[in-house]
């Protein structure tokens, strides 16, 4: 074999190599996320700046948290657009019991119950009940925010306990550097993406996203997988609103206003299809960053906010424009 031969399958195989890598839709996004962080370096003032990075990364925070659920929600094949009008409610038991009690555990325990609550009924209405899931969790997002409206009377309830501890949750920083509600949401990311890769019920979600009667014929219960994927997001934008309470230090009747489309938006946007079974965690996760990052520059260049929903609305569409074509050309391949 010729020294020129021997030479072209290693470059061939490299190229091969780094082809795929950039078919990766993960790949795709980090480049994306790379590109957009230079832009706004060069544009923006004091952008990369570790005051504006922190800032960026607890931002992202709830987003990540309460994403990781709506992906996998997707992935399952339904919907769940109940989180934003979640965020605002659980603050309501959180901040009441702590107000009560001064204990940040029994507050927080209160807040998970209810957020529970919140899954069963979602997932049962769907799973077993067989409502659909966009139905169902569009009306039980009018419940709970009418319902944060009436209690409230459109006013804050404030955090009279004011315990150190809650307070960390938003204000807390690692080495005085990284917020601690970043280091809870990339926590939860590895472990509920090595679930989804490396344990049987992810398998089983992706399975049932995919086609819920080859995975019922598998063995797999259908509607037991949808429920629980139901509960998980209820619980995760129930963590990422007791952060955010922690944060406005009240219960406000306008917290997470339009946060579900931000987290639809990034979902779609990390490559989770809406037809279900497709997609990954750290796709949603590049998602969440990206949208941040460009939310964080836009407003370091003095956009307007009107502009930076215009152009949020402009990516969604384009994202499930791109995912669609892809699905028709798989189908078509």
């Amino acid at each position: 074999m010729s020294h020129t031969s021997m030479t072209a399958a290693p470059d061939k195989a490299e190229s091969s190599f780094f082809a795929r890598l950039l078919k990766r839709q993960e790949m795709a996004l980090f480049l994306c996320l790379v590109l957009v962080i230079a832009f706004f370096s060069f544009t923006a003032e004091n952008f990369l700046s570790v005051r504006n990075m922190t800032n960026v990364f607890g931002q992202a925070s709830l987003a990540l948290t309460a994403g990781i659920g709506c992906a996998i929600v997707f992935i399952s094949g339904e919907v769940d657009i109940s989180i934003g009008a979640l965020l605002a409610t659980i603050a309501l038991p959180l901040i009441l019991i702590m107000n009560g009690t001064e204990s940040l555990v029994l507050g927080i325990g209160g807040a998970l119950l209810f957020g529970l609550i919140i899954g069963i009924v979602n997932g049962y209405l769907t799973a077993y009940a067989g409502i659909n899931s966009l139905i169902v969790t569009l009306g039980m997002m009018f419940i709970l925010r009418g319902g944060v409206y009436l209690y409230t009377g459109q006013r804050a309830i404030p955090d009279d306990a004011a315990l150190d501890s809650f307070i960390a949750l938003s204000d807390g920083r690692l080495f005085g550097v990284i917020p601690y509600s970043a280091i809870i949401a990339f926590g939860l990311l590895l472990i509920f993406a090595y679930m989804m890769q490396h344990r049987p019920f992810g398998r089983q979600i992706y399975a049932v996203g995919g086609n819920p009667e080859v995975a019922r014929l598998a063995g797999y219960d259908v509607r037991r997988v949808k429920f629980t994927c139901f509960i998980i997001s209820s619980l995760l934008a129930t963590v990422a609103g007791i952060i955010l309470a922690a944060r406005v230090g009240s219960a406000q009747h306008t917290a997470g206003l339009n946060f579900e489309f931000q987290v639809v938006a990034a979902t779609v946007l990390g490559g989770v299809s809406l037809a279900g079974g497709i997609g990954s965690l750290t796709g949603m996760a590049l998602g969440v960053l990206i949208l941040q990052f460009l939310s964080n520059g836009l407003r370091g260049l003095g956009l307007p906010t009107e502009w930076q929903l215009v152009i949020t609305g402009i990516i969604i569409i384009a994202a499930v424009a791109f995912d669609e074509a892809k699905r028709r050309r798989a189908i078509g391949g």
